[in-house]
């Protein structure tokens, strides 16, 4: 009875706990985003770092290069994309609109082979005013946080120096060896899916961006930054980025064209997700489809927009981190996909 009490105790402490750390998170939240992008931002940066140094490049040179290289790649897709966001905010009245007209021509034609359909139930279905909103907030989301560019920059500089030296001090820490290891080759693997990922969601934006250039769509750049980031997300992130380039591709252009860059987003991300992706990573961090859902969902709520972005890489660290101990491997087993 003691037994029981007692481990009752334990949960209900421990859940008290958790409860208070996610409050803590939420509530932190303004000042853990940016940390967490200069993070994943330094990790992805680290391989470049690392091969240059086996080079016997200098630090100072190494790092020079790749923040200089950093700074303009950022500049430049800064400035494309955050007019491009700025554009399409200011458009989406009109958007709402057209789409509205798109919608009444659809209950028409329907009409005309014999399908009844009420003009309210297609808006609640597909309702303009919400999907342009929503779109929107999440676009405003990235845009505010990407206007903290100067201390993502120059925390990712600190966090890379400290990268370099990450090593010696792990190994100089007086723990067991094996406890080293384990966090070590957590690191590794961390640094290197995330380094492989970056590269696969650079091509699937690359693609994105030709296809949508050839049909002339609007904003043709920021829905190829969409697909790279979202493309991080797996199952599902593919899916959302194609959505507001095929509704746009319906009010811009007609039907046919929307429905033949769909059909280029699912060859694009077939051939990336599905065919690239699994040889050049081999088996790779595989987690259930439900948990890709629910951690979108979670990681969303308790960091906003780019909490959605970052919620597959902190998932997996979650991952990874709860698989190198043996009091905590079934959190990575209900977390892990049955197949992996």
């Amino acid at each position: 009875m003691h037994q029981h009490s007692s481990s009752f105790n334990t949960v209900v402490v421990v859940s008290a706990a958790i409860v208070i750390v996610f409050a803590g998170i939420k509530v932190s939240a303004p000042v853990l985003v940016p940390f967490l992008l200069s993070l994943f931002i330094a990790i992805i940066l680290m391989p470049s770092l690392s091969f240059m140094l086996s080079k016997r490049i200098p630090i100072s040179i190494a790092l020079s290069i790749i923040v200089i290289a950093l700074i303009l790649i950022l500049s430049l897709l800064g400035a494309l994309v955050g007019h491009a966001i700025n554009d399409f905010t200011a458009q989406i009245p009109l958007y709402e609109i057209k789409l509205q007209d798109k919608l009444s021509g659809i209950t028409t034609a329907l009409e005309g082979i014999g399908i009844s359909m009420a003009q309210d139930s297609i808006n609640q279905i597909l309702d303009p005013t919400l999907i342009f909103g929503y779109l929107s907030g999440l676009l405003k989301g990235f845009g505010s946080t990407l206007a903290n560019g100067f201390v993502i920059l120059l925390t990712t500089i600190f966090m890379m120096l400290e990268g370099v030296q990450f090593r010696q001090k792990i190994a100089s820490l007086n723990t067991d060896s094996m406890h080293q290891k384990s966090f070590g080759e957590v690191v590794e693997k961390i640094k290197h899916y995330m380094a492989l990922k970056a590269a696969m969601s650079a091509l699937t934006g690359a693609l994105v961006y030709i296809v949508l250039s050839i049909f002339a769509l609007d904003y043709a750049v920021l829905w190829a930054v969409v697909a790279f980031l979202l493309n991080f997300i797996p199952n599902i992130g593919s899916i959302i980025a194609a959505v507001p380039a095929v509704m746009l591709a319906i009010i811009q252009l007609d039907a046919m064209s929307a429905l033949y860059i769909g059909i280029a987003y699912i060859i694009i991300n077939t051939v990336v997700g599905s065919l690239l992706e699994p040889r050049i990573m081999g088996k790779g961090l595989d987690i259930s489809t439900l948990v890709v859902f629910l951690s979108l969902l979670f990681w969303g709520w308790l960091l906003g927009p780019v909490g959605m972005l970052l919620s597959i890489p902190l998932t997996i660290m979650v991952k990874l981190l709860c698989a190198s101990s043996p009091q905590t491997r079934w959190v990575a087993v209900l977390l892990g996909d049955a197949k992996s």
